[in-house]
């Protein structure tokens, strides 16, 4: 199976990596300043199960057309904002055959992507905590590394079960991409609204807020028809009630840090979704206000 991963940032880089090191037939779809760093140096990936740095085959948008038609897979890892650039990028590798797999948090990109390649494209999700950093290396830094595709598709699977990826195969994709999405967006706004790690919200008396929080975006996938498993629901509380924890959004991270945030997909579209539904979400409309206002001072200065 010839694989073209969209993205060779946090999450397509660690999974990437994890791809060619089991010899599959894996090439990167990137900007070009990443392409002559990644031809340059390799794809580095740093990891709890060790540091290694591999080749890895870029490819630029305008070198795409080079390539045999048709890759089988498609895997699109960019962020929300890199979307609409990715699909009109990626045109020419989509054939009759492609399956299209996007990993990217939230819902949205579905419609775009369906519209672009009618019949293509699958639902799927990633867990896992990485991060690209300014040495051009991906560090991933916890052993969290989880694929979740839709059953029926044997070799999709099978080209994705390799070491360093905990493949899921899922009879319903959508009921697990609901359930991710409500945890993204419970801890995006935990974190976002105060501002600090969950542990630091814990210390601060906040575990009432946390709860609150996790029954309204659940509440939210439950009024859309897929409601929150209970081991998907203790899973979210253990998390965002662990005494102590370090832990961050990756929402949080970029508000933070002055980067584009993944506000809009994440907290926005379960926003507007809630509002259909007649469902009310008022800490998750605090935040977004909030991280909508923070972007607004930042584009004025």
């Amino acid at each position: 199976m010839r694989i073209l991963i969209v993205g060779a940032g946090a999450t397509g880089g660690a999974f990437g990596a994890r791809l060619v090191d089991a010899g599959r037939d894996v090439a990167f779809l990137v900007r070009p300043a990443r392409a002559e760093a990644l031809r340059r140096d390799g794809l580095r990936l740093r990891a709890p199960d060790g540091d290694a740095t591999r080749p890895a085959r870029a490819i630029t948008a305008a070198e795409l057309h080079r390539e045999p038609a048709g890759f089988d897979l498609v895997i699109v890892t960019v962020k929300a904002a890199g979307l609409d650039a990715a699909i009109e990028d990626v045109r020419p590798a989509v054939g009759p055959g492609t399956v299209v797999l996007p990993v990217l948090n939230g819902m949205a990109h579905l419609g775009p992507l369906e519209e672009a390649f009618p019949g293509r494209v699958l639902g799927g999700l990633a867990h896992i905590v990485a991060s690209l950093e300014d040495d051009g290396a991906v560090t991933q830094l916890t052993d969290l590394s989880v694929v979740t595709v839709p059953a029926g598709h044997p070799a999709l699977a099978e080209a994705l079960d390799v070491p360093g990826i905990d493949l899921v195969v899922s009879p319903d994709i959508t009921g697990a991409m609901w359930e991710k999405w409500a945890f993204i967006a419970a801890m995006g706004v935990v974190c976002c609204l105060f501002r600090a790690p969950i542990g630091a919200v814990l210390e601060a008396g906040g575990e009432a807020h946390v709860r609150a929080v996790i029954a309204e975006t659940e509440a939210v996938a439950a009024a859309a028809g897929h409601p929150v498993s209970a081991a998907s629901h203790e899973r979210t509380v253990a998390v965002l009630t662990a005494t102590g924890s370090p832990v961050t959004s990756s929402l949080y991270r970029d508000l933070v840090a002055g980067r584009p945030t993944e506000a809009e997909p994440v907290l926005g579209d379960l926003a507007a979704r809630a509002r259909g539904l007649g469902v009310a979400v008022p800490l998750l409309d605090l935040t977004l206000t909030q991280v909508r206002a923070d972007a607004l001072q930042r584009a004025t200065r």
